[in-house]
């Protein structure tokens, strides 16, 4: 098995890792500032169940869809919960995790596992603090219990995603299976965000705000775990 050789903490940071984990928080605060200005702009609209106009009209005409294609809307079901839903995803990355664990990566695990709780526990925190309401039909295709924002679909999804993708880039994979690779990570953090308001559980400024929440976390806690430190092949 290969260890990981990076430099104690304490060592000094050379100028290219610095400027890596700059790019990352660099990265993160800008995320942050977006999620920031969707959630500003959900708390000084107090009860109000849209927090922009497109999120109804998004939501009505997605839901009018679905109600008329039942097979699509199975479909999507099943997507969401076996494929892009919360638990495949945080699944997916501790077995990722575990892999690298068992090679002796410590630092690349401990950033996926960081990634993963991180985001876990932000999405039940803002949740819990937000307490945003779904979208409520007469007829629904799907339901779901938490709060609305923001989407732990997209949440999950852009968190996994993002660390994952960055790991195989570390680890040098070759172009065309890293072409691959990106196609399937765009595919499923924008399938999980769509199949949420295809199925009208949320608002599409919940799935934004997941997207970039997930994000921001991927990055943060690669400013602090600074993945990229070398490690013997």
């Amino acid at each position: 098995m290969s260890a990981d050789t990076s430099a104690s903490p304490l060592a000094p940071w050379r100028p290219a890792e610095r400027a890596a984990r700059l790019r990352c928080l660099s990265w993160a605060a800008v995320l942050t500032c977006g999620f920031l200005v969707l959630l500003g702009l959900l708390l000084v609209m107090p009860g109000r169940p849209s927090l922009l106009s497109l999120d109804r009209r998004t939501d009505t005409a997605l839901h009018a869809f679905a109600l008329a294609h039942p097979a699509v809307t199975r479909l999507c079901l099943v997507l969401t919960d076996w494929v892009w839903g919360p638990t495949p995803m945080r699944l997916l990355t501790l077995a990722v995790a575990g892999l690298l664990l068992w090679r002796g990566h410590w630092r690349r695990a401990v950033w996926a596992l960081f990634a993963c709780a991180a985001g876990w526990a932000l999405e039940t925190g803002v949740k819990a603090a937000v307490g945003r309401a779904r979208p409520h039909w007469p007829h629904p295709v799907d339901t779901a219990t938490a709060a609305s924002f923001p989407s732990g679909h997209a949440l999950a999804a852009a968190t996994a995603c993002v660390t994952l993708l960055w790991l195989t880039r570390l680890y040098g994979v070759r172009r065309w299976w890293w072409t691959v690779l990106v196609a399937i990570g765009v595919l499923s953090i924008t399938g999980a965000g769509f199949t949420r308001l295809y199925l009208g559980v949320h608002w599409p400024s919940d799935v934004f705000a997941g997207w970039l929440l997930g994000g921001a976390v991927a990055t943060a806690s690669a400013a602090v775990t600074v993945p990229w430190k070398p490690v013997e092949r």
